[in-house]
């Protein structure tokens, strides 16, 4: 499975209610120094390899980001399923502002993946695409 939004737009909320029954990756989880990006393709490897289901948790807000998660389950056969949690920038730094710690990220964080994200489609290879915005009273619809 693959997360896709902007920070603070509710993945990783998300992911721990309906999702936690699976393998969680993210690059946040890794440690800041050397390629975040090479090791967590290595963790997806070894993951699918080991037959285990798989939540890649990251911003994933370009095809091109999307693409080379999606080309790595496709080796192993898996299936693709993509969750495209939807916010308003607004909506989204309101979120991170409730955030404490090291889950609260820069402000300038979200504008920019806001400029450059690309909602994901269907023609990306995805299984199934589901899009979800997070309601009033906090629950995904």
């Amino acid at each position: 499975m693959i997360l896709v939004g902007l920070p603070g737009a509710g993945k990783s909320t998300f992911c721990r209610e309906r999702l936690s029954h699976h393998e969680y990756i993210s690059k946040d989880a890794l440690p800041r120094t050397g390629n975040k990006q090479a090791r967590q393709d290595a963790l997806l490897r070894r993951a699918l390899a080991a037959g285990r289901s798989v939540v890649v948790d990251n911003t994933n807000i370009t095809p091109a980001e999307r693409a080379a998660v999606i080309g790595i389950a496709r080796e192993f056969g898996a299936r693709v399923v993509g969750y495209y949690i939807e916010a308003a920038t607004r909506e989204a730094v309101a979120r991170n502002e409730r955030r404490t710690g090291p889950a609260r990220v820069p402000k300038v964080a979200i504008f920019t993946a806001a400029k450059r994200l690309v909602p994901p489609a269907a023609g990306e290879r995805f299984d199934e695409l589901h899009t979800l915005r997070v309601t009033e009273d906090g629950r995904f619809a």
